[in-house]
């Protein structure tokens, strides 16, 4: 009967077990027990004030009707003192949700974006950088919300569900059955709803992350835009995503709002069915006024936990999600972990017979290539494009592995230590990418990431070195901001604080991907002659510039499927 009723809702197989998303989630909540448990505590007093209100109305009632005897005064005295109280249990939990709830956000997407930046890089990511962000923002924040907030309140709801049931129970046994028996059916059905309810969410989540890539991108391009006149169709395109987003969010909720109709006409009935079993037994004078009002107020305390524990369905069904979209971040397998193993200077690469392929149907892009990087040497890697220089430069930061063959490094001062080249060998090498690679901040903060440590004297220095000296001319020196993509700076001056950059990283080994291709002559000659006084250092140059070859000792050139060393 699920099956056939799956198939007609088109409720496909997920990728994770309900299991494996509860398991996923377990983990996740070890680093958030704290706030949960707060909340879980103060919502469980809550609970318990909210019975001593109902307790408390009912006896002033019956206080002011004769009923029973009493001081009215102190009766509603005692009335007030519990909505003080229960005042300052939600001002608790406001505080709880708004400080420890941003730490315990900032906490796990600060967890995500480690787990992302330590797993082996993937030229054929599946995931759009917009996509990888609305995942960190919002399904963080799911997640981090149901963990901290969501599971605490449903005890308290719980608690308030189950202490509601036996108190009426205890006034009542009858009622308190027929007031609880729709809870059942509705529970029954609660499969299928979760199955379908999960199918629109997920497409909800998907296209909503599609939108954010969109506006991503186009604000990323906006200038190649711009030049090719093509702002409408970016616009147009923008449109047809969010338009297949509003119609994914209208059957939600269609499913979502004849799902409440049907619950909440269930809850309305059973309310009626309660409200004319007390009145006939007021005028039966076998239960007081007070003793009414009791009644239909636990039936609210009963049958508002019972909605909300309903209203769980839902947030499991998001927060199954949103753990979902964050597993899959976690699915690349981690790079080699441990200590980073640091080489004496100078120090050398070796190829022996490395192959390297993208896919079947292209081909090796590498094909038995052996060549020696010499310690001290300086290498001019050339050739067409599409010839492997890329390829071989992830080869090299050990961003890719060798299909076939083996990469080594070893160091001039111990030439029986030899290794097969691993990321944890990367503390040896400092690289210099294509293009324009500097991030929003400041000259410094960018320096900075070569070298936490800097001093201004040494910033000045690799500045200088890298003919860069245009940075002390400005009016806020190193402080000066770039916007991003080091906007504010033109190619050239970029590209020399990026070399600037890799050179106060200072390791053995320096790769130059195309890194003076935005200088002139006399600027490049000078910067080359700066970088290779120091002969301690193994320089690897990936260029088309003459220029840049004359200064080099050896040269690489790379054909499609063929080398040639010279």
């Amino acid at each position: 009967m699920i099956t056939t009723l799956r198939n007609l809702f088109k409720i496909p197989q997920f990728k994770y077990t309900a299991k494996d998303l509860m398991r996923w989630l377990w983990r996740a909540w070890r680093g958030n027990r704290l706030q949960a448990v707060l909340n879980a505590i103060v919502g469980l007093l809550l609970v318990g004030v909210h019975l001593g209100e109902i307790w408390a109305v009912k006896h002033a009632i019956d206080v002011a009707s004769g009923a029973v005897e009493g001081n009215l005064f102190w009766a509603v005295g005692f009335f007030g003192l519990l909505i003080l109280v229960a005042f300052a249990l939600n001002v608790s939990s406001v505080w709880i949700k708004n400080i420890l709830g941003v730490k315990a956000q900032n906490r796990m997407q600060q967890k995500m974006l480690d787990r992302i930046l330590r797993s082996e890089w993937n030229i054929k990511n599946p995931h759009h950088s917009g996509d990888v962000i609305n995942r960190l923002e919002q399904d963080v924040a799911q997640v981090v919300t149901f963990l901290t907030e969501t599971i605490p309140n449903t005890i308290s709801v719980l608690a308030m569900f189950l202490g509601a049931f036996f108190y009426l129970f205890s006034m009542d046994w009858r009622l308190s059955l027929i007031v609880v028996a729709m809870v059942p059916i509705f529970l029954s059905v609660s499969k299928l709803y979760v199955g379908q309810m999960r199918r629109l969410t997920r497409n909800v989540r998907n296209s909503d992350s599609k939108v954010q890539s969109i506006l991503q991108e186009t604000i990323q391009h906006r200038m190649l835009i711009k030049t090719l006149e093509n702002d409408s169709m970016m616009v147009e395109r923008l449109e047809d995503v969010q338009s297949q987003l509003r119609q994914q969010v209208v059957e939600r909720t269609k499913f979502s709002v004849f799902s409440n109709l049907v619950l909440n006409l269930g809850f309305a009935l059973g309310y009626l069915v309660a409200f004319l079993w007390a009145a006939l037994r007021m005028s039966a004078h076998s239960l007081t006024f007070g003793g009414m009002t009791a009644f239909l107020q636990l039936v609210n305390r009963i049958q508002g936990p019972a909605r909300d524990l309903m209203k769980l369905i839902p947030a499991f069904v998001g927060v199954f999600t949103a753990a979902e979209r964050l597993m899959e971040l976690e699915e690349a397998p981690l790079e080699k972990q441990g200590e980073p193993i640091e080489y004496p200077s100078p120090v050398g690469l070796r190829l022996n017979n490395v192959n390297y392929q993208y896919n079947e149907k292209d081909g090796d892009v590498l094909q038995n290539l052996s060549f020696d990087f010499r310690p001290g040497t300086c290498t001019a890697i050339l050739g067409e494009t599409g010839a492997g220089k890329t390829t071989l430069v992830r080869l090299l930061l050990s961003l890719l592995k060798p299909q076939a063959g083996t990469i080594e490094i070893y160091s001039h001062h111990q030439k029986e230590k030899c290794e097969q080249l691993t990321p944890l060998h990367r503390c040896n090498i400092s690289y210099v990418p294509q293009g324009n690679t500097l991030m929003s901040g400041t000259i410094r903060d960018n320096l900075k990431l070569g070298k936490v440590t800097a001093t201004d004297e040494e910033m000045r220095a690799v500045l200088h070195e890298s003919c860069a000296d245009f940075v002390f001319d400005m009016p806020q020196g190193l402080d000066t901001l770039c916007t991003e993509r080091g906007g504010g700076l033109s190619e050239g001056q970029a590209q020399r604080i990026a070399i600037a950059r890799s050179l106060l990283r200072d390791r053995s080994i320096l790769i130059f991907d195309e890194a003076t291709s935005a200088l002139d002559p006399d600027t490049e000659r000078e910067l080359l002659g700066n970088i290779l006084t120091d002969n301690n250092k193994t320089i690897i140059f990936i260029t088309h510039r003459s220029a840049v070859v004359e200064y080099c000792n050896q040269t690489l050139t790379l054909e499609r499927n063929i080398e040639h060393k010279t």
